[in-house]
């Protein structure tokens, strides 16, 4: 069959859009990079006048809520968790909020806008309701997919363009990886850390491994009387200085942290959904949970999208020193088979609280993130 001629106008049409793209994706990329210097300031002033500034906001409405974030918004900002969650926050009627916007594109080729927000949880409350929508048409919400990770959302006359974490060439050095470990993905955290997934095929358990080869925005101290157990004075991350390779593996965040869902919680929520592979993370999970053959997709959610595998190998502490028992075993262990199984910890039972080996492959989590 003889080809069509294009339409001059149509391919010049698709010309300047395709430059339109690629300008806004290097207008992102500008603007995302920091340039050093001082650090910025933070007052209490500031803070007293936001909490006792009087602000007209019915927060029963999701989409009056939506509007007022969206219209908060440059026109164009950066979405640096890997799980496509943007975050924020505000104060009203002197209490604190919290929620996000998150991009969920799917493998049939749709794109799921949800809008979570809530009272913020704190020690002492941690029972305030959850309002989620889904952001589509029928809302009167607009999302437009400019380039594979770039989406433009418009409500109401106003349009903010939110630009995916693109990691996808990112790879860990050769030597970071043990033998039997497979690479899942690259982790951004919202605690601004960044990770490896890896999968070791051996001992069918996961790890995350830090990311070194960028800046890491922490500063350690070291745990007590194991300096192989590092611990970050602004998330409270705790890592191994692995005994056999030249990397750090997550052992433990918080207790308090998990327990409340802040952006110290670690990386169990923020999984590589852009850059997993194939049945890559599937196949990994499988062979860890077989009993959920047939229940999940390749990126370990229940069909109904609500829920996924949770992979949590790190501790919850309260003190550091609960943490040396993983340098106790890393020692005893250092020429067995089962030595990178010192960094896995059970996940306690639901009932006793004690630990269980059923557990870790019973257990799922929200993707409704608070």
């Amino acid at each position: 069959m003889r080809e069509r001629p294009s339409r001059p106008g149509v391919h010049l049409k698709a010309m300047r859009g395709a430059l339109a793209v690629a300008a806004l994706v290097a207008t992102i990329t500008t603007a995302a990079a920091q340039d050093a210097g001082p650090p910025k300031l933070n007052t209490l002033e500031a803070y007293v006048d936001e909490v006792m500034r009087p602000a007209a906001l019915d927060v029963k409405d999701p989409m009056a809520v939506f509007a007022f974030v969206l219209n908060s918004l440059p026109g164009q900002v950066k979405v640096y968790p890997t799980e496509n969650y943007y975050y924020f926050n505000f104060y009203h009627g002197g209490a604190p909020y919290a929620g996000n916007i998150r991009i969920e594109p799917g493998d049939d080729g749709k794109t799921t806008v949800h809008f979570v927000y809530y009272e913020d949880w704190s020690e002492w409350r941690q029972d305030s309701p959850l309002t989620h929508v889904v952001l589509d048409a029928s809302r009167g919400v607009t999302v437009e997919k400019l380039d594979r990770l770039i989406y433009r959302l418009t409500y109401a006359g106003k349009s903010v363009v939110f630009a995916l974490n693109d990691l996808s060439q990112v790879r860990p050095p050769a030597d970071a990886l043990a033998p039997g470990e497979t690479f899942i993905g690259p982790i951004f955290d919202e605690s601004a850390i960044r990770f490896f997934l890896v999968y070791n095929t051996k001992l069918k358990t996961f790890l995350y491994i830090l990311d070194e080869t960028a800046k890491v925005a922490e500063d350690f101290f070291a745990a007590g009387r194991s300096n192989r157990i590092l611990v970050g004075k602004r998330t409270g991350f705790a890592f191994y200085k692995d005994r056999l390779r030249d990397r750090m593996i997550l052992i433990g965040v918080f207790e308090a942290n998990y327990r409340l869902n802040t952006h110290f919680d670690g990386p169990f929520d923020q999984l590589p959904d852009n850059f997993i592979e194939g049945e890559t993370l599937r196949k990994a999970i499988l062979e860890v949970a077989p009993g959920l053959k047939g229940k999940i997709d390749r990126f370990g959610s229940y069909p109904d999208g609500a829920v996924r595998f949770l992979i949590k190998p790190y501790a919850t502490y309260r003190t550091v020193s609960e943490l040396h028992g993983v340098d106790t075993c890393a020692r005893a262990r250092l020429h067995a088979a089962s030595y990178y199984t010192c960094f896995v910890a059970e996940p306690a039972d639901e009932n006793s609280g004690a630990p269980s080996a059923t557990a870790r492959t019973a257990n799922m989590r929200k993707k409704t993130k608070r």
